[in-house]
């Protein structure tokens, strides 16, 4: 298995109604590679599955780690628990997005609610 470059990306709940400023303590760390021009790199996910993961923080709640794994139509999940899919969370067309500082993206938590998050930095991991 030939193990590809990692990014740890850190994203950051951008601004939304009852979060005029965003959130600096509502944020995801995904690891993953990327290709050079920031997009996810779904052949190297392929083979470093392992490598890949997210870890998401949130004010009053204990932080959740879990994988990233590559669903259905190209979907891009944060599976947090094995047993269940009720806790997973999904990117909403991540595999279009370009994580360079600066970007946004959104999430559709396990609230069911889709979020905005800022990509706040992109560095190797």
């Amino acid at each position: 298995m030939s193990t590809a470059a990692i990014s740890h990306i850190r994203l950051e709940l951008a601004r939304e109604p009852g979060h005029p400023l965003g959130d600096r303590n509502h944020v995801y760390h995904l690891y993953l590679p990327l290709t050079a021009d920031g997009h996810i790199d779904a052949d190297a996910w392929r083979s470093n599955r392992s490598l890949c993961r997210v870890r998401r923080m949130r004010p009053g709640e204990e932080e959740a780690r879990g994988r990233i794994v590559h669903g259905p139509g190209g979907q891009w999940i944060f599976d947090y628990a094995e047993d269940t899919d009720r806790d997973n969370e999904t990117g909403f067309r991540l595999g279009d997005e370009r994580f360079v500082p600066g970007e946004y993206l959104s999430i559709r938590e396990d609230d069911g609610k889709m979020h905005t998050f800022q990509v706040i930095s992109v560095r190797p991991d």
